[in-house]
């Protein structure tokens, strides 16, 4: 099965219907899989000492000013919907409340995404496991108690769904990518694994695209000079276009791991081997 590939807009619009299009552009001339995005109510997650204390951005100088000009309208996400389907591809959110669970279902998305902050809300993990869609749950900064507690929802509700190694920082250190907890994810939960990282380049994703996973989520960018925390940790469209490239090009190459003689093989072998006594029938 191919790895699916996740193009995580998340909140890299700004506020920006047109970059929203952009960027859903680029993800299908890459050929990725899907769109994410991210929903807040920002009532919900934040507190309103928090909301009205002092942050200088483009939409002024307050954190609430900040916040609500990374949020998309209900009619934006109309036209987002829209606008994938006249571009076939799919797309999806992660919510960081249960409101923003609730404003999805709208849209009768094919699959929902629990952010690595929200592995832990285990009322909004109920919201969204009961809608039985499968389901990404990333697993940054979180335990195997964490993820284990979210799993048992999950399957209570018969709801599909496969984890995703996640390391929770922007950009992520190499050398705190710990790629073999793939492998041991899928062990210890007998489930599926994918990886949704936030590193710089490609390396990484290659080496996690080796290693079985059955997702890869990436940010994305139309430039990561941008303004914006996440920027710094997204592909801009050349690199998703080598990332896309690559991973198909990496799951071609992996094979059956069957040791045969291939078609091509048997004229050189003959070749190189004409000195020797030999059948390869």
């Amino acid at each position: 099965m191919a790895i699916f590939i996740i193009a995580e807009i998340g909140i890299n619009h700004n506020g920006d219907l047109s970059i929203c299009k952009e960027l859903i552009d680029n993800a299908k001339s890459a050929g990725c899989d899907a769109v994410k995005f991210q929903k807040r109510d920002i009532e919900k997650v934040y507190s309103k000492k928090f909301l009205d204390s002092f942050r200088e951005s483009p939409w002024g100088n307050t954190q609430r000013d900040q916040k609500l000009g990374l949020e998309l309208s209900f009619e934006n996400y109309k036209e987002i919907d829209r606008y994938c389907k006249e571009k076939e591809i799919i797309w999806f959110a992660s919510a960081w409340d249960i409101n923003s669970q609730l404003f999805l279902r709208q849209f009768d998305c094919k699959f929902n995404k629990v952010a690595s902050a929200m592995i832990i809300h285990l009322e909004l993990l109920e919201k969204i496991a009961e809608e039985r869609k499968h389901t990404f749950i990333s697993t940054g900064m979180s335990t195997y108690d964490d993820i284990q507690r979210a799993i048992d929802i999950f399957e209570r509700h018969g709801c599909p769904f496969e984890l995703m190694h996640t390391v929770s920082t922007y950009p992520m250190k190499d050398e705190d990518a710990n790629l073999n907890l793939i492998k041991t994810l899928k062990e210890k939960f007998k489930c599926d694994v994918g990886y949704s990282g936030h590193e710089t380049g490609l390396a990484i994703s290659f080496a996690a695209a080796t290693l079985g996973i059955n997702s890869l989520e990436r940010h994305i960018t139309i430039d990561r000079a941008m303004y914006g925390s996440d920027q710094s940790a997204s592909l801009e469209p050349s690199g998703l276009m080598q990332l896309v490239g690559g991973v198909r090009k990496i799951e071609s190459a992996m094979g059956d791991g069957q040791k045969k003689i291939i078609d091509d093989e048997v004229p050189i072998a003959r070749k190189l081997r004409e000195h020797i006594s030999f059948d390869l029938n």
